[in-house]
C-alpha cells in the first residue's frame, strides 16, 4: 500500500474509521474485531476512533478499548500503526453529541483515553470540534500542554475552519500536524481547508469520506457517472471516490469506517488505484 506522512510519522495512505463498530448499530465484538484484523493485514496503519465513539456515559472510551484489544489479539506486527483519537465531545445516552473544549476537561478526557488504550502516550491525539462557549486557543492550548507534558506525540484538531488552523498552529508553536474534517462527494465545503493543509504541509484527514454511516451504496445511485467509470476501471464505486480524494492533494488520508471485513479490505486496496487528471475532473464535476 502506498504511504504518506503525519508529523513525520509514515502511515497508509488510506486508515480505518473506527467509529461504526462503536455507536448505534455497531456489530458484536467477534466481527469488530476482524474487521480492525482485516484492515491490518491489508496494510492499514492508522486506525481512528475517539472517546465519545461509544452509546452511553457508562461506555465512554468504547472505541479506544476496542482498538487496543484488536491490536493486542493481532498475530502480526502492530509497531508501526499510529492510532489517533480524539477527545472534546461527551455522549449523554439520548444518541446526541455535546461539546466540551474545556482546558480541564480535555486534559481529563487525555487522561481517560491512556488508560483506554493502554499506552503512555497518545500517537495523535486531536480537538474534537470547537466548543462556542470556550476560547478555541484556550482549548487548543491545552493540547499544547500535552505535548510538552509528553501524553501525546502528535497533536491535531478537527472540524476546523482555515482561520481556526492558522489559530491553531500559531498556539501549538508550528506543532499542529492533521486537521480531521468531514469531506465527501455529497460534502465539499472542506475544500478549502483541504488545499490550505495541502499549502502548509499538513495532513487533511476526511472523515465519512463514503458519505457517512450506511450511505456508501448511495454513491452508485446519487452519482450514476462515478459508477460508471468505476465500471470501466473495474473498480468499486466507493474505491473510485477514495482514489479521488488521494488525487487531490499528497497529505490527504481518508479514515472510511468499515463493519465489515470484505469492507475494510476493499477501501484499503483504494490506496494502489491512479488515477488520471481527467478523471479527477470527471470526479469533481459528478
Amino acid at each position: 500500500m502506498h504511504t504518506r506522512q503525519i508529523g513525520g510519522v509514515q502511515v497508509s495512505a488510506i486508515g480505518l474509521g473506527e467509529m461504526p463498530l462503536s455507536i448505534e448499530g455497531r456489530p458484536d465484538e467477534a466481527q469488530a474485531m476482524a474487521t480492525v484484523h482485516a484492515s491490518l493485514d491489508a496494510g492499514v496503519t492508522v486506525i481512528d476512533t475517539a472517546d465519545a465513539y461509544c452509546l452511553n456515559p457508562r461506555e465512554h472510551g468504547h472505541g479506544e478499548r476496542l482498538v487496543a484489544r484488536a491490536l493486542a489479539t493481532y498475530g502480526g506486527d502492530t509497531s508501526r500503526v499510529l492510532v489517533a483519537t480524539k477527545g472534546g465531545h461527551q455522549r449523554p445516552g439520548d444518541g446526541s453529541w455535546i461539546v466540551d473544549g474545556r482546558p480541564s476537561y480535555i486534559k481529563q478526557a487525555c487522561e481517560a483515553s491512556l488508560k483506554a488504550l493502554g499506552v503512555d502516550a497518545i500517537g495523535l491525539y486531536q480537538y474534537h470540534r470547537p466548543d462556542p462557549k470556550v476560547p478555541y486557543a484556550e482549548s487548543v492550548g491545552a493540547l499544547a500542554e500535552l505535548l510538552d507534558e509528553g501524553k501525546i506525540r502528535l497533536a491535531g484538531i478537527s472540524n476546523a475552519t482555515v482561520d481556526q488552523i492558522d489559530e491553531a498552529q500559531q498556539i501549538l508553536g508550528g506543532r499542529l500536524v492533521s486537521v480531521q474534517n468531514e469531506f465527501s462527494l455529497r460534502f465539499r465545503s472542506s475544500e478549502d481547508e483541504l488545499r490550505h493543509c495541502e499549502a502548509l504541509g499538513i495532513a487533511f484527514i476526511p472523515w465519512s469520506p463514503l458519505g457517512g454511516i450506511g450511505n456508501a451504496e448511495q454513491i452508485r445511485h446519487d452519482h450514476p457517472d462515478v459508477a460508471e467509470l468505476a465500471g470501466t476501471r473495474g473498480i468499486t464505486p466507493q474505491q473510485l471516490v477514495l482514489a479521488w480524494m488521494l488525487a487531490k492533494g499528497d497529505r490527504v488520508i481518508p479514515i472510511p469506517g468499515s463493519s465489515r471485513p470484505e469492507t475494510a479490505r476493499a477501501s484499503a486496496e483504494a490506496a494502489d488505484v491512479k488515477l488520471t487528471p481527467d478523471e479527477v475532473a470527471r470526479i469533481d464535476a459528478a
